[in-house]
């Protein structure tokens, strides 16, 4: 295995750990905070805007320089800034921090999606990007459940400090086994930044942003669903974590298969319409307390299908901006963060048990399978034809 691709994966680590470890200890840090859990999900919706703004920022910012430096620059920010967020004296500053730890992620996958794509063979390219995005899945295996049981039984701030470190291992990974590749002489920012004056590009902006926010309309609110509509006890959480990264750990796989054997976007439609068919029976089914289990996995597994087919997309359709396409991949992605935990978080205000942000996400894996059809009807099929 090229140990590039492994240096890629120790940064999906660092980077899913910092993400998603946030959504299985939102009641601890609530509670440590003196604050309602809805009101804490303020912490995923702040670094999913520090994605949306550092993608296209840092990527503009750095263009010109090797995606080896480049990379080697975003952890150092990943390393500085989650240490900021794990020593922040109080909430203003917290805030603050969590959202410049989410600087750096949608520049990293962007940039590394793109390197992936050149370190892979010819027709591995979207295996070798979700070999990147394993290290996220890994994240979710062990890692999740890891932060989530210290920050459980210890404190957050332990979590993130472990975090933080992560992102320094991962900067001396890259610094020994990565390859330095030449900027690309071609690669005018202002170029890149002409891809969106497209309206395809924005039609993939909204199926990311969009059909992604399935997935954390639920995820944002697991642990209160587990232990309050299933019934389980919250030491059973972080079992839960572990059974969602194992199954987005065979679901990045899978997605990368699919994506590589049919088109990404053939690959996007199924996977988005299997995440809301999913997302429908976990609603009915969550009261029953067996179902927690089985069901966190298979949620889990779909739900992560849909990464590589969708940096694939974008990477195919954005000739000459790939760098840009793929960070602002990134950014849409987290805007489907931000949106799935805001419209999660609805039904709960309005006095609805925690399985109802499901339903949200019924709604919007549907409407990302939908306009993912549009973009291979209306994109992919006019070109193949030209």
């Amino acid at each position: 295995m090229n140990k590039g691709l492994i240096a890629l994966a120790f940064g999906g680590l660092a980077i899913g750990m910092t993400e998603f470890t946030m959504m299985g200890i939102l009641p601890d840090v609530a509670k440590d905070l003196g604050i309602s859990i809805p009101k804490a999900s303020n912490l995923i919706a702040l670094y999913a805007l520090g994605v949306v703004v550092g993608a296209p920022t840092l990527v503009a910012f750095t263009s010109k320089y090797s995606p080896k430096k480049v990379l080697l620059f975003l952890m150092l920010l990943f390393f500085i800034f989650n240490g900021l967020f794990t020593l922040a004296p109080n909430n203003l500053t917290l805030f603050i921090s969590r959202f410049m730890s989410g600087l750096p992620h949608g520049a990293f996958f962007g940039v590394g999606s793109v390197v992936a794509a050149r370190l892979a063979k010819p027709g591995k390219e979207a295996q070798a990007i979700a070999m990147m995005f394993t290290g996220m899945t890994i994240a979710n295996l062990a890692g999740v459940p890891l932060g989530t049981y210290i920050g459980h039984h210890y404190s957050w701030r332990f979590t993130y400090a472990v975090i933080s470190f992560l992102g320094l291992i991962t900067f001396l990974a890259i610094y020994l086994w990565m390859p330095d590749f030449e900027a690309r002489k071609n690669n005018n920012i202002f170029q890149q930044i002409r891809y969106f004056t497209r309206w395809d590009a924005w039609l993939m902006v909204a199926v990311i942003a969009i059909g992604t926010g399935g997935l954390f309309a639920w995820m944002s609110y697991i642990a209160p669903l587990v232990t309050t509509v299933s019934g389980l006890a919250e030491d059973r959480v972080p079992l839960i974590m572990i059974l969602i990264g194992c199954g987005m750990f065979f679901g990045n796989i899978l997605g990368g298969k699919m994506a590589d054997t049919f088109s990404p976007s053939k690959a996007a439609i199924g996977c988005f319409s299997a995440m809301a068919i999913c997302l429908l029976i976990l609603f009915f089914i969550s009261p029953i307390k067996a179902s927690a289990y089985p069901m966190a996995f298979i949620t889990g597994m779909i739900s992560f299908t849909i990464g590589s087919p969708l940096q694939m997309m974008l990477i195919n359709n954005a000739k000459g901006a790939e760098t840009f396409a793929a960070a602002a991949g990134q950014a849409s992605f987290n805007i489907g963060n931000t949106l799935g935990a805001y419209f999660g978080s609805i039904p709960i205000t309005l006095g609805f048990a925690y399985n109802y942000p499901s339903l949200i996400g019924v709604g919007m894996a549907s409407t990302g399978a939908l306009l993912a059809y549009v973009f291979l009807t209306k994109v992919v099929r006019p070109q193949m034809n030209r």
